[in-house]
């Protein structure tokens, strides 16, 4: 769906959100203290059930350095 709406709006890159390592935290401490399978997990995170499999072996999250920003993130901030 995120493709389709990219494509429909002619974006370029598709910028993805990048959850906190506390969010991750509870995200996995709730599966394992409640019993939840990964989907039911998911479902009540509101997140993908791929980014709870990722986090359950890699809470960090890995840096790109292959991806280069089309604005410089200073001037991203002041304009936020």
């Amino acid at each position: 769906m995120v493709n389709g709406i990219a494509k429909r709006l002619n974006f370029d890159d598709i910028i993805y959100m990048s959850y906190s390592i506390d969010f991750r935290r509870k995200v996995i401490f709730t599966m394992e203290e409640e019993g939840l399978r990964i989907r039911e997990t998911a479902k009540q995170f509101r997140i993908f059930s791929a980014s709870v499999s990722r986090w359950i072996n890699q809470i960090e999250p890995k840096g790109s350095t292959t991806h280069q920003r089309k604005i410089d993130k200073s001037e991203l901030i002041k304009d936020v």
